[in-house]
């Protein structure tokens, strides 16, 4: 496990696989030193980042926004940087290097979760220099144990479940051997074994067919570490771990984010491969949609270097409708008109996460100080959240995540914050917008928390999206390419007509004291085709107030809110 006397010089991150270059099976296995805990790390990461997008395509629901397998790469890739600029080399060094990277860099519940394994295990390796299989075992359960207590109601069946076993496995061979390849080995069967079993503990995933996503991440991390140390190779293309995930994520301790280029382009050619498309694209980037057929594939990304994903496209075949839009200079502008507004109106400042051009002029008109790009697909990160917090002038602020996945990053973001900054945990842009029409100018803090709080939980949102995968959930029969609807993140209808969808969705949660229906269409619908679906609502319920706007979204063509006046 890079054990005492490997003797390798430290290489960067950013290299091509270094831990191919492992010890001779004859070395000692019986402790592990800090350089070591660095090697087996990277290994661990890498041999995530392999298995990303399997991991991201165990969702429950069969939408596009499974992102489980980039948040946990994304933030070990944060934790590995910060072990580069550390200059404590012990294991305790670089474990407490990869607690403090992981917690700035962790993005999404699975990202967080992770983080609070890594600084549970630093602190239990908290006063080594080398460790011991009997040591491990201690920052283990400690490990373990730091992931529960940040949860505030852990489940069966998930990433946990997976930490417990891994804990409990390890604990018991510690007794019998001193090998850590041992020892870590049959833990590693243990997590495996352990995860198949989550669909028989939470009925959700056994409906899905799929095994916990983040238990199944977990299970890589361990499984790259025993690879390391059985000197097995992980088939990686060179390209280095930051410039394979989108590259603003992974620049911790600076209080400016760069959100690069909006690139979006149309591929011609014939017997085109969308998956193997999407596939080859992910590396490039975040943000990522890529729909079409064999003949005619539409591409949109995010990325810091708009030459990679379109001379890939050229690759393919022909383009056309090449569009290049620097967000950083958007957000810059942004940021200028902001300044003049809300905080010179009020002491509170309001950060938010969204994405969608149409989307963050929504937010700016209601008040917004600070705009987080992310959402679907692109959780941002506890440092980028922070860093916002810390921009604005204000000393009190409001953080709406407006994803279900954030809440938890937003929240340590809060607790790391100087100022006084507090959640409002909103789980959808509907709840958003809604909180943000509740703020109220001549209240405090605390007060506009609740009140938002309150006035987001009356909002109910409708999604319609085109299924991934095929599946079954919530006792529907989902065929890969459905157009699928979802009510408040539960999936109630499938069908073959977008239109059907969103009527049937919305039958499903009409009632007699609601009466405002607003649509936000996205970046792949038109307003004509977005109007002609308000009239077909107005047409089924002429009662309902019902109002259109462009979001410019990804990966979900309406959304849609409900409320009373």
């Amino acid at each position: 496990m890079g054990l005492i006397g490997m003797g390798k010089s430290r290489s960067n991150v950013t290299d091509s696989p270094s831990y191919t270059q492992i010890p001779a099976p004859d070395r000692d296995r019986r402790v592990c030193d800090g350089h070591g805990l660095r090697q087996a790390m990277i290994a661990a990461s890498q041999w995530l980042r392999h298995h990303m997008a399997e991991v991201n395509s165990l969702n429950v629901f069969p939408v596009p926004d499974g992102d489980t397998g980039t948040n946990m790469a994304l933030t070990m890739a944060a934790a590995l940087a910060e072990v580069e600029s550390s200059a404590d080399g012990s294991a305790a060094g670089v474990a407490q290097a990869l607690a403090r990277g992981g917690l700035m860099g962790a993005r999404g519940n699975s990202g967080v979760i992770l983080s609070q394994i890594l600084r549970g295990l630093a602190r239990g390796l908290s006063d080594k220099r080398i460790f011991s299989v009997q040591d491990l075992a201690i920052a283990v359960q400690e490990a373990y144990d730091t992931a529960m207590r940040g949860v505030i109601r852990p489940v069966e069946g998930t990433i946990l479940t997976v930490m417990r076993a891994i804990a409990e496995s390890i604990h018991a061979s510690s007794s019998s051997s001193e090998d850590l390849l041992v020892v870590l080995g049959k833990a590693v069967e243990d997590a495996r074994e352990t995860n198949q079993r989550t669909p028989d503990m939470l009925p959700v995933l056994k409906e899905a067919g799929v095994v916990d996503a983040g238990g199944q991440g977990l299970v890589y991390l361990l499984e790259g570490v025993v690879r390391f140390l059985r000197g097995e190779t992980c088939e990686l293309d060179a390209a280095p771990v930051k410039e394979s995930l989108e590259p603003s994520h992974l620049q911790l301790g600076h209080h400016e984010t760069t959100y690069g280029y909006d690139v979006q382009f149309l591929i011609h050619g014939d017997q085109l491969d969308t998956e193997q498309l999407r596939r080859d694209l992910e590396a490039m980037g975040d943000s990522l949609l890529v729909v079409g057929d064999e003949r005619l594939v539409k591409v949109h990304i995010h990325t810091h270097d708009p030459g990679r994903p379109i001379s890939y496209g050229a690759s393919k075949g022909t383009l056309s409708d090449v569009v290049i839009e620097d967000m950083q200079a958007q957000y810059e502008r942004f940021r200028e008109q902001q300044r003049a507004t809300s905080e010179d109106v009020t002491d509170i400042a309001i950060v938010c996460v969204v994405s969608g051009e149409g989307m963050v002029r929504i937010m700016e008109s209601l008040g917004v100080s600070r705009v987080i790009p992310g959402g679907q697909t692109m959780n941002p990160s506890i440092q980028e959240i922070l860093s916002a917090i810390e921009a604005v002038r204000a000393e009190k602020v409001l953080v709406l995540p407006n994803n279900s996945n954030i809440i938890a990053a937003a929240e340590q973001a809060c607790q790391l914050s100087s100022k006084r900054a507090l959640v409002v945990p909103t789980r959808s842009i509907p709840q958003g917008i809604a909180a943000l029409l509740a703020f109220n100018y001549q209240a405090d803090l605390e007060a506009n928390a609740v009140r938002m709080t309150h006035s987001a939980a009356e909002v109910h949102t409708i999604e319609i999206t085109r299924a991934v995968r095929s599946s079954q959930t919530n006792g529907l029969k989902v065929t890969r390419g459905d157009w699928i609807g979802l009510l408040d993140d539960a999936l109630v209808v499938s069908n073959k007509d977008i239109t059907a969808v969103a009527l049937q969705t919305l039958d499903s949660a009409i009632k007699p004291e609601y009466n405002i229906v607003t649509i936000y269409f996205g970046e792949d619908v038109d307003l004509a085709t977005a109007t002609a679906l308000a009239e077909a609502i107005q047409a089924r319920y002429p009662s309902l107030s019902i109002e259109v706007h462009d979001g410019g979204q990804p990966h979900y063509h309406y959304i849609i809110s409900l409320e009373q006046a």
